[in-house]
């Protein structure tokens, strides 16, 4: 792993990844930053576009390592960006977009072209954007709206920095955020006093959701089940445990969502409150066929819900990365996240009274038709 200090939206980020970790992946994953998009994964589309440094660049072919104390801007941040805001509304009044897709990469491109050249004729500013491809408008549009912002504007007018400059970075000290130990002597870098920290979501783990789980039996033997690893977590589709010794396990979860077939191993830490009836769970686990990662927490507590049925409440808070990174934050997550509560309530009752289980143990976690039925019951609800 190698650590990354860098300021990304004009906050301070600090990240230990692998030297292969590229930039596009970096900013959508990790910081959730999705503005960036992705097309090619080759440097030829444009989509990817952010600036680094002052200057435009292809995220989907660029390491994250490389961008060690480097200043970085997506589209998201550009908010308070007056040359931003003129190319917004021009893009909207021009129509200059229809799917949308390359339109935080064209307007990037767009902003440096007006920042860097200013007023160009037509042709030129054909060919300035030629680097980014639209599938849609037939860059009629596009052009239009930049000729307009760019109307009467002189490049040197025009430039100006939208960070400190790398160097300025590395110059800037702060007792605050920590200095990078390396193999080489190197000085001491630190990020500005006044830049804030990470965004609150990649240093709590992305996304959380809270369910509350019923089960046709006493606290008491609900617990006798959820303190036996080895009878609860056959319990969750497609898991299945390994090793177990003391607190920390190894152990495999399959997952198939339409084609994205995935099965993560990794390892976990496990705690235990008997007396409260609570417990906890951390861990991480990575697939090595489709590259995807997960990491996330698991908190539940049971509670009595009658003389003979318990609540289990359930916080669970995961982040993922790869192909199934596109999970993250879909609308669908949390029915998927309910039916599965389900499905695990079904099997744990069986582990419990000794019936047939609903769900079999060790089957993969199939989201297709777990989304069929979730996309079914919102268009027919009756159904």
């Amino acid at each position: 792993m190698t650590e990354v200090l860098m300021t990304v939206n004009g906050n301070a980020v600090n990240a230990n990844v692998e030297p292969r970790t590229l930039l596009a992946d970096f900013l959508r994953q990790e910081l959730q930053f999705t503005g960036t998009h992705l097309g090619c994964e080759q440097g030829v589309c444009g989509a990817c576009t952010v600036v680094v440094d002052g200057k435009v660049q292809r995220s989907c072919i660029t390491f994250v390592a490389d961008c060690d104390g480097a200043h970085v801007t997506t589209i998201e941040g550009f908010d308070d960006d007056p040359t931003m805001n003129e190319l917004r509304e021009a893009f909207s009044e021009c129509h200059a977009l229809q799917c949308g897709f390359c339109t935080p990469g064209m307007l990037t491109t767009a902003r440096d072209i007006v920042l860097r050249l200013g007023d160009i004729p037509e042709p030129q500013i054909r060919e300035e954007l030629s680097g980014n491809l639209c599938r849609c408008t037939g860059y009629v549009g596009i052009v239009e709206a930049v000729r307009k912002v760019a109307a009467g504007k002189s490049p040197a007018a025009a430039t100006a920095p939208i960070s400190p400059s790398r160097t300025a970075l590395g110059d800037a000290r702060s007792p605050s955020l920590p200095t990078r130990a390396v193999d080489k002597p190197r000085p001491p870098r630190t990020l500005p006093a006044d830049q804030p920290s990470a965004p609150a979501n990649v240093a709590d783990g992305g996304t959380s959701i809270e369910e509350h789980v019923r089960v046709a039996a006493s606290p008491e033997q609900v617990w006798a089940v959820l303190s036996d690893l080895r009878r609860v977590v056959p319990c969750v589709p497609g898991a299945e445990i390994s090793t177990l010794a003391g607190d920390d396990l190894t152990g495999k979860v399959r997952i198939a969502l339409g084609p994205i077939k995935v099965a993560f191993s990794g390892q976990a830490k496990v705690g235990m409150d008997a007396a409260r009836r609570e417990g906890w769970m951390s861990g991480r686990g990575r697939d090595a066929g489709q590259g995807s990662s997960a990491e996330g927490t698991a908190r539940w507590k049971v509670l009595a819900d009658g003389p003979n049925a318990s609540v289990i409440a359930v916080t669970l808070t995961w982040k993922l990365g790869g192909p199934l990174a596109q999970f993250n934050r879909a609308g669908l997550v949390r029915d998927i996240v309910r039916r599965l509560a389900a499905a695990f309530a079904g099997n744990l009752e069986a582990a419990i009274t000794g019936a047939p289980r609903p769900a079999q143990a060790g089957a993969a976690l199939g989201g297709f038709r777990l989304i069929w039925s979730i996309i079914k019951a919102r268009l027919f609800p009756g159904s």
